[in-house]
Parts: C-alpha cells; structure tokens; sequence
C-alpha cells in the first residue's frame, strides 16, 4: 500500500474520526446513529494512522506532498 493521504488530510481526518467516534459513544445521537458515526469515525481514524484511503486508491486521488 502506497501512502496516498497527506498531512492536512490526516488532521483532518483524525479530528473528524474522533469527533464522531465521541459522539456516538456519548450518546448525542439518536439510537442507530450512534452506532453508524462510530463506525465513520473508526474507518477516518484509521485510514488516518495508516496514511491509505482505498476510495482515493479507486479514484486516483493523492493529497500526500510529490517527492
């Protein structure tokens, strides 16, 4: 696997997987949406840590700097 997600999309993604995951633990979400924004979340945070996003793979997208 090719790192295809930069440092700004990292971020980006982290914070919005977290923020996600926090809301649905905590319970702000009504009943099956709880269980889908940590499952969104999860996917974001991971795809985060492990710099590959496989929609961006399909889609030809990089956003990590050219070397």
């Amino acid at each position: 696997m090719k790192a295809n997600v930069g440092g700004i999309d990292r971020v980006v993604r982290l914070l919005a997987g977290l923020a996600l995951i926090a809301f649905g633990v905590l319970g702000s979400l009504a009943s099956p949406w709880n269980i889908v924004a940590i499952g969104v979340g999860v996917v974001f945070a991971l795809t985060a840590v492990i710099r590959f996003c496989p929609l961006y793979g399909i889609f030809g997208i990089n956003s990590c700097a050219n070397k």
